[in-house]
């Protein structure tokens, strides 16, 4: 998918708009949420090539979709968030999974 200017966060990779960036690696980086919702830490990793949704990332890059994956997982270190995860992070069943929903409209993503 093109990059394009109408896209915050091809906008924020271009340097367009600034960014309080706290990772990056070569493909993909991460940075503090400008309006954080429901938590002390909220932050976004992007790939740095424009994909619309996981599922077309995946498609066309499952790579770097697993790159995506791994700079969470050294975010969440550097953040202190590592025993954020399982019980303490909500998690009930211990088995790696995500979430996909939909079927309405459904909101906010978090709300406050």
């Amino acid at each position: 998918m093109a990059v394009t200017s109408d896209c915050l966060f091809c906008r924020i990779v271009a340097g367009e708009i600034p960014a309080t960036v706290v990772h990056e690696t070569e493909t993909t980086p991460a940075f503090r949420d400008i309006r954080p919702r429901a938590a002390a830490v909220h932050g976004l990793v992007i790939p740095k090539s424009r994909h619309a949704d996981v599922a077309a990332l995946a498609t066309a890059n499952p790579r770097l979709a697993g790159a995506v994956l791994a700079t969470c997982a050294d975010v969440a270190k550097a953040e202190g968030l590592t025993g954020s995860t399982g019980a303490d992070g909500g998690q009930e069943v211990f088995h790696a999974h995500a979430h996909v929903l939909g079927g309405q409209r459904m909101g906010p993503m978090v709300r406050a």
